[in-house]
Formats: structure tokens, C-alpha cells, sequence
């Protein structure tokens, strides 16, 4: 038999860890090819790359993000070839497996649950005997009726081939996301998610967890990402890992989901010593700070000590934190969601996810959802529309509020100016990502795209249409933060020049004379004027940003010149130098932020 398996992943850079599982656990026995695509494929063009293969047997992995899509690449590929069997697995189908069957008559068997032994022995009944009635953890149909085969025992995880050794995944591990588990299970139980539905946690042998590692990393992974529901809950284990990732990491990035409030001390203090920067990444669900409603979705969460733990992270400046939120968990209304904002926006997260409550098959929630009056979509991705304490239209406003995150926080462009901004102009972050997300809509911008200079100016508008205080010291950040977007001396500019072209050039003059009245690191640069002509931007700001920059207080009392410098390789990124206005001679030297 030929055997294709298959998935439409949300971007190209994404692979499918589920389906190198299957291929490892079959491979020995029959012959698999993997064809992975994305949501965003023609389905026509899908539909073509599958039929060119020729296969006997076709199954597809199914997620929320994918389904929908899924079942379109399907309904043609029967039309084209109603002998081919259709085989469907993953996450979004092991739950209410009935409901699947009979929606999709296309669809002749489905694999709930753990896939990799339930896969193999299917394929095996499919070439011989077909009892079908053997195969555990497995849905048929028979006389016109699906048939739910009991569940199948969970494997040994050592049992399972490695998914990591495949010779044709090699050339493109550099440029997609390398997905990877430690373990298996979650041992807490919280409602909304599906992790919590499998009880206890296994884990691979650790000789071999690491050895996958390093052929990784030598075949040229550039980004791991690990699936483990809590990396760290057996802490031997995860200082394990650490510990050799330091050691091996050849310039690979490492992310892991955490639970911030069980990470230990000493645990917290290696990495603070140890940890490379950039190497490590943390993402930590948080999800509520709401007490009552951690209680209700079951969700076990100390908030202080989570705090003292993304505090110690962030102090140490190794590793970024990506901090989740769910919006709409049980009696979290406009008001407790906005503080369950704001506390963690406190924390200061490299990127914080706003997410929205999806009701998942399998849950709990979704068994509850009429106890909290929860209206949501009919069809995955089942996000929730409502619930009797925070109606459709504050989900809406929230949704302007993650709109304006991910344009303004999570993507960095804009880190001195937003910070500025929250801290002297708005009553909290949240306001200021509310006011402006509703700003946002009705000006119509969500309707048409940006480029990084529209950020910039949209900002600037929303700031005057409100009478915004010292606009002109918000202006001076967002001028160096543009600067900041910048690897090469950027050639469009959305304000005008404070200094007029003579008085640039005077001040390029005396810059290459006495380049050490800025700093000596501006000097060692060497720059003749002509250089400072082409990699090197001006401008006044009508404050001390260095002292800004240094302390967070803002001094009115003069005036700087922002020396912008911009490395002829990009390799960089633009540097910023600072000194008083007018004109500084060595006698008056200062030195660099």
C-alpha cells in the first residue's frame, strides 16, 4: 500500500511532530511519504500534489486551525477517487469521534487519542485480515453504522522510533520550527484545555532525548520548540536538559511552555548564571489572575510566586517571556479581565498573547457551557461569542485591545514610546491599548493594511485627537524608536527635520572633526564626514533622553541631539548617541547612553 500522511499546518515554517511520529512507527512495515501543507494552500493545488502520489490510503492530522480547511481537501478527493481510504487522527477528531463520522461520510476510519500503535495495527488489518474490531482506539464503519472501538493503552514511550531522523528533513531544518517532546501528559486539570484530559506524565529516557538534541542541532536547527504541557514539573529532569542545551546549544533557540510558579530557586539562579542570552525562551500561561475563576476551570496558580519568578527571569536579562491570557474563562467579566490585563502586563513580558476562550471537544468547559451561559461557534475553531457576565459586545472591545498588543508591544517597534506612554499619559496599559483600539476601528484602519511608518502616524494621531500632554516629548521617543526599526539609514521620514540641511552639514563637520565629543565608542567608529553624510541621521529631541534612558525621568530642561548611526553591513541594527545642544566641543564631551 502507499500511504501518504498529511496535514495543512498554519504556516510554512511550521512541521508536523505527529506526523514523523507515525511514519517512525511504521516505516519498518510499510511505505509512508509525508506531504505537508498550510491553511492558507489552494485547496485545488493541495488536492493535485496528493493525487500526483498516488496513494492507497491518505490520512490527515486535524486540529482546530486546520479542520474546516481539511474536510474541503477531502470532500474533493473522494469526488476524484471514491476507492481511496481516508484516514483521520489528531486532537480535533478523538473527541465526539461519532459526530465526525457521520458529518463526514468521506471519512472511513478516524485514530483517537495517542496515534502511533493504533496507526500501525489499522494498516496492518487494512492489507490482511481486516478485523477491525481488534483495533483499539480506533472508529470504523460496519452495515452502515460507526463502530467506536474501546481505547487503546498508552505506549511505552521508549517504544516509539525517533521522529527527529528523517535524511529529508535535513535541508530544511534551518528555516522551520522544529517541534519536539520531553514527556507526555499534564498533571494539572485545568477545564479549558485538552492536556488535562490525560491523567499523570511519562517521559522519554533522557540519553535519548538528548542525543535527538544534538543531531538537531548538528544537522543546523536553528529554532526548537518543546511540546511538553509543563517542561518543567519534574525538576531533574528539566535541569537535565539545561543543562545540556548550555552546554550544546551551538547558537540554537530553545522555547519551553512553563509553569512559572513551581520553578525552584536554585533552579531560577543556574540559569540567571548560566543560561546564554537569547538562547532560552519561556512561555508561561497565566490565563486569569482572577482567583474564583482558577478555582472554577480547576487551574491550580500562585500568583505571587509566579510573579517572583518571571520577576528573577527578567532581572537576569537571558530569557524572553511570552505571557498567555485567556479572555472569557468563567465569571471574568470586562472589568476583572482588564485587571488580570494589567497585572500581568506589570510584569513586563517580552510579548503578551491575548487570547480568546475556545470551547474545545473533550473539555470541560464545553460540558459546562450552559452552566455559565457560554454562546460560541458551531465550527472550530469554537471560540466563545459570549457568556451571561461578559456579552459579545466587551469581547469585541478586547479584541481591539490584542489588535493594537500585537501591533504596538508584541512586535517591538514602538518600546520606548508605548512605555512612556503608559506609565505618564494613561490610567493603565490596558486603557491605553482599549482607547487606542477603539481609535483604531473607527478611523477604519483595521480594514486596510500599514506599513511601519503608518504606525507611527496613526499613533501620532491618536495621540492629538485625544490632547495628549507633551506631545513633543512623545514625539522625540517615537523618532528614536523609528530610527531603532532600522538596519540601514531609513529613506523615508514622517516628520520634518528640526535642523535644515546647512545646519545638518555644520554639525557633520565638526562631527568628523571631533567625533569624541559624543563618546569614545562613537570615535573608534572612524568616520569621515563623508560617512557621517551617508550612514549617520540627525535630529533634535527637546528633552535629555539620555538621561531618559538612563532613569526614566524625563528633564525638559535642554535640549539633545540624536545622533542616529547606521552600520554600512545592517548587520547591527541602527546605533543611538546623544549630545547637548548647541554645538559641543571636546572641552564639553559626553558620554554615550
Amino acid at each position: 500500500m502507499n500511504v501518504v500522511l498529511s496535514t495543512l499546518n498554519a504556516k510554512y515554517i511550521h512541521t508536523s511532530l505527529a506526523l514523523r511520529y507515525l511514519k517512525a512507527f511504521c516505516a519498518s512495515d510499510f511505505n509512508i511519504q509525508i506531504a505537508e501543507y498550510t491553511i492558507k494552500d489552494p485547496a485545488m493545488n493541495i488536492v493535485s500534489d496528493l493525487f500526483q502520489k498516488q496513494p492507497d490510503i491518505v490520512g490527515f492530522s486535524c486540529y482546530i486551525w486546520n479542520i474546516e480547511e481539511t474536510i474541503t481537501v477531502i470532500n474533493m478527493l473522494k469526488k476524484i477517487n471514491p476507492e481511496l481510504i481516508i484516514v483521520l487522527g489528531g486532537p480535533e477528531v478523538s473527541y465526539d469521534t461519532e459526530y465526525w463520522m457521520e458529518r463526514l461520510p468521506e471519512v472511513d476510519y478516524v485514530v483517537m487519542g495517542e496515534g502511533e500503535e493504533t496507526f500501525h495495527h489499522l494498516l496492518k488489518e487494512l492489507s490482511g485480515g481486516r478485523a477491525l474490531y481488534s483495533v483499539f482506539g480506533a472508529a470504523y464503519r460496519k452495515d452502515g453504522r460507526v463502530i467506536v472501538n474501546p481505547p487503546r493503552p498508552k505506549l511505552k514511550l521508549d517504544d516509539i522510533p525517533s521522529p527527529h531522523r528523517f535524511t529529508e528533513d535535513v535541508p530544511t531544518l534551518a528555516n522551520r520550527v522544529v517541534y519536539f517532546e520531553t514527556s507526555r501528559g499534564c498533571p494539572f486539570s485545568c477545564q479549558f484545555c485538552l492536556s488535562s484530559i490525560e491523567v499523570g506524565v511519562r517521559y522519554f529516557d533522557m540519553e535519548r532525548t538528548k542525543s535527538d538534541l544534538l543531531y538537531l542541532i548538528d544537522s543546523g536547527a536553528k529554532l526548537i520548540k518543546f511540546v511538553d504541557r509543563t517542561f518543567n514539573i519534574k525538576r531533574d529532569y528539566a535541569m537535565g536538559i539545561f543543562e545540556f542545551l548550555i552546554r550544546n546549544h551551538r547558537g540554537c533557540v530553545f522555547q519551553f511552555e512553563i509553569t512559572a510558579d513551581i520553578m525552584r530557586p536554585e533552579v531560577l539562579d543556574y540559569l540567571a548564571e548560566h543560561a546564554p542570552p537569547g538562547v532560552f525562551r519561556f512561555e508561561i500561561g497565566v490565563q486569569s489572575t482572577n482567583d474564583e475563576t482558577n478555582n472554577l476551570v480547576k487551574r491550580r496558580q500562585n500568583f505571587s510566586k509566579l510573579t517572583r519568578s518571571v520577576l528573577k527571569v527578567k532581572e537576569s536579562g537571558k530569557i524572553d517571556q511570552h505571557l498567555d491570557l485567556i479572555a472569557g474563562l468563567p465569571e471574568e467579566n470586562y472589568n476583572s479581565f482588564r485587571k488580570t490585563f494589567n497585572d500581568v502586563f506589570q510584569l513586563g513580558p517580552e510579548e503578551l498573547q491575548l487570547g480568546f476562550l475556545k470551547m474545545l471537544r473533550g473539555t470541560g468547559m464545553r460540558a459546562d457551557a450552559d452552566k455559565y451561559g457560554y454562546i460560541y461557534m458551531d465550527h472550530a475553531p469554537y471560540e466563545i461569542l459570549g457568556n451571561d457576565i461578559l456579552p459579545f459586545a466587551d469581547l469585541v472591545r478586547i479584541k481591539r485591545v490584542e489588535d493594537v498588543l500585537e501591533k504596538y508591544w508584541n512586535a517591538h517597534r514602538l518600546d520606548h514610546t508605548v512605555t512612556y506612554l503608559i506609565r505618564e499619559e494613561f490610567p493603565s496599559a490596558f486603557d491605553f491599548f482599549q482607547q487606542f483600539g477603539d481609535f483604531w476601528e473607527a478611523q477604519g484602519w483595521q480594514k486596510i493594511g500599514h506599513q511601519l511608518e503608518d504606525l507611527f502616524t496613526r499613533l501620532l494621531a491618536f495621540l492629538r485627537h485625544r490632547g495628549t500632554r507633551r506631545l513633543d516629548i512623545v514625539e522625540g521617543l517615537m523618532k528614536l524608536d523609528y530610527f531603532l526599526n532600522h538596519k540601514y539609514k531609513p529613506r523615508k521620514i514622517w516628520w520634518d527635520f528640526k535642523l535644515d540641511k546647512s545646519q545638518q552639514s555644520e554639525y557633520f563637520t565638526q562631527l568628523a572633526e571631533h567625533p569624541e565629543a559624543v563618546s569614545d565608542r562613537f570615535a573608534a567608529l572612524g568616520m569621515g564626514e563623508k560617512d557621517l553624510h551617508k550612514h549617520v541621521t540627525l535630529e533634535v529631541v527637546p528633552f535629555r533622553l539620555d538621561r531618559y534612558l538612563a532613569s526614566g525621568q524625563v528633564l525638559a530642561d535642554s535640549q539633545q541631539l540624536l545622533v542616529a548611526y547606521f552600520p554600512p553591513d545592517g548587520s547591527t541594527g541602527a546605533q543611538h548617541f546623544t549630545l547637548p545642544l548647541p554645538p559641543v566641543m571636546p572641552a564639553q564631551r559626553k558620554s554615550v547612553n
